[in-house]
Order: C-alpha cells, then sequence, then structure tokens
C-alpha cells in the first residue's frame, strides 16, 4: 500500500477538529444553560449505535483493493441494493473513555480499524499527521440534515493531540502510522503501510454546546471522524524536556487532570511542574542519546520534578 500526497506542516489551530474551550456565559441575556451531561450521555450514545446499525463502509474494497483505490473509507445506508451489507455495529471495535468536564460520567467509544497501519501508535500528548473528513450526525429535523460533512483536509496535516476534540484524541492512539515515508523530487511525499480508520463519537467527546462558531455543526451533534494515519512525533508542549506522556502522573491517559502545585496549569504545560522555582528541566537529567532520568534526592519516593520539598 503506498500513496503520494502534499505534506503540509501544523496547522491544528485553523481546523475545525480542534477542541473548543466552555463558553457558557450566564450573564449573556440569551443564555441557555447547557443539558446534564450525565443525561445526555446515553442519548448520544443511541445516536451512535443506530447510525452503526444501519449504515455499512466500503469494506469489500479495503479486502481486495482495485488499482485505483484511494483508501478512504466511505459509508452508505444499508437498504435496497444494500441491504444485505454487513452493519458497522458489528465491525466497529469500543473502548469506555471519560468525560473531561462531569466527573462519574463516561462514553462507549466506538472506532473502526479499516487497515491497520504498520507504524507506531501515538501517545496522548504526540504530534499526529493525517488526512480526515468530519461529519455530523443528528436527529433529523425540518432545519437541518440528518448527517452532513463539516470539515476535511485531503492534504496530510500535522496537529497537537492535546488540542482536538478528545473523542478523537482518544481514537488516534489506536491506529498505527505509515511504516515509511519517502520524499519524491516534486515536493510530494509517499507514505507506506499506513493506518486508515474512523471513529464515531458522543457529542460530549465532540464540542457539545461549543461547535466552531464558523461551522454549520449543531449543538448536540454527534461527529464521525475518518482519517488515515500517516506519522507522529513525540509531544512537549511545555518544553520542559519531559515527553507529555510522561507528564501523567496518576497513569490514567489524560494530560488534562495532572496538576501538582494546583496553579491551574496541567504538567504537560507547566514548565515548573511542583511550582519550587526550579523549573522542571533543571530537575531531570537527559544524557546525549536523549534517555531521560527522574531523580530522586531525597529519597522519599517522589521525582524531584514532581516534589517541592526536593
Amino acid at each position: 500500500m503506498k500513496k503520494n500526497i502534499y505534506y503540509i506542516p501544523l496547522l491544528a489551530i485553523l481546523l475545525t477538529l480542534v477542541a473548543c474551550g466552555n463558553d457558557d456565559d450566564p450573564t449573556d441575556p440569551n443564555f441557555i444553560p447547557a443539558r446534564d451531561r450525565g443525561e445526555e450521555a446515553p442519548l448520544s450514545t443511541a445516536i451512535v449505535e443506530e447510525y452503526l446499525r444501519t449504515h455499512f463502509y466500503n469494506y469489500e474494497e479495503f479486502a481486495n483493493p482495485p488499482a485505483d483505490f484511494d483508501f478512504q473509507i466511505k459509508f452508505d445506508t444499508i437498504a435496497g441494493d444494500n441491504a444485505d451489507k454487513i452493519p458497522l455495529l458489528t465491525q466497529v471495535s469500543s473502548k469506555i473513555v471519560e468525560d473531561r468536564v462531569t466527573d462519574g460520567v463516561s462514553y462507549k467509544l466506538y472506532y473502526l480499524d479499516a487497515l491497520e497501519g504498520a507504524g507506531e501508535k501515538p501517545t496522548f500528548g504526540d504530534l499526529a499527521t493525517i488526512t480526515y473528513e468530519g461529519t455530523y450526525i443528528n436527529e433529523e429535523t425540518a432545519a437541518q440534515p440528518y448527517s452532513k460533512v463539516f470539515d476535511a483536509s485531503s492534504s496530510p496535516v500535522k496537529f497537537d493531540m492535546t488540542l482536538i476534540v478528545n473523542g478523537l484524541q482518544d481514537a488516534l492512539i489506536e491506529f498505527e502510522t505509515a511504516s515509511t515515508f519517502t520524499t519524491n523530487p516534486d515536493g510530494t511525499v509517499s507514505f507506506e503501510d499506513f493506518g486508515v480508520g474512523a471513529v464515531f463519537m458522543q457529542s460530549g467527546l465532540g464540542y457539545y454546546v461549543n461547535p466552531p462558531p464558523t461551522s454549520s455543526i449543531p449543538l448536540y451533534s454527534q461527529l464521525i471522524f475518518t482519517f488515515q494515519m500517516y506519522a507522529k512525533e513525540t509531544g512537549d508542549q511545555d518544553n520542559d524536556g519531559l515527553p507529555t506522556f510522561m507528564e501523567d502522573p496518576n497513569g490514567n491517559g489524560l494530560e488534562e487532570d495532572d496538576d501538582t502545585d494546583g496553579d491551574q496549569r496541567p504538567n504537560f504545560d507547566d514548565a515548573d511542574d511542583d511550582g519550587d522555582g526550579r523549573p522542571t528541566r533543571d530537575e531531570i537529567i537527559i544524557d546525549s542519546e536523549g534517555n531521560i532520568t527522574l531523580p530522586d534526592e531525597d529519597g522519599d519516593g517522589i521525582p524531584d520534578h514532581l516534589d517541592e520539598d526536593s
């Protein structure tokens, strides 16, 4: 499997797949409180599962790729000439992931591994290079369609996985990158043995009530992203010498909830994790080969960069 595509550098801040903050403003006279996330979760899951029961993807092309196959996932309804197709629900994998806003709320996140890559899986804090297409699905009304593509990039885009919607981040860590890539004289890059997949996420793992203002995404929409996974780079968002995947003391694979010094800046975005006035970079050891050692000078079992008393 080989594909030639034009390589585009980091553009994550321009994409609608970037996560949006909570911009609810109770002082706004038009403010409407968001729905309870715990109550919305099962309703969102029901919409996702109904889509998975009633739709299929072009699995036959992936099983026997034609000569001109572009390795793009395409969905269609199980009906008419397609009545005998295998529903997505029997072909997807799933895992339980946590809501990032409300404690105690979790989701069964569904993802489709259409083609396994031969490279490495990214971690939650890495930079990933993919092509993608984003579609929303919702209950159909007179005012809005059931589903609609809202964003896509057919050229590879490199983005920071800590900035994107949580459902996509949670899915991408399950997919391998390409085995190799080659830069061609015409400026294209040839990727070989890359991963191809899709994720089907509830609104609480997407935009919920904060879709990008320039997008057409309705509130509380469920999202589908199809993607091709090409490459990854180890992330160190605060440039403190520790890769973000190592700034997860509680080991739950979430970067947002580790804040050792309680300064409202999570460790992955805090150059002084323990707030002792010494930068984290000065409290770790990086040798000439890039290997990292975490000293514990006072022997209390807490690495110096997380120990205010070290």
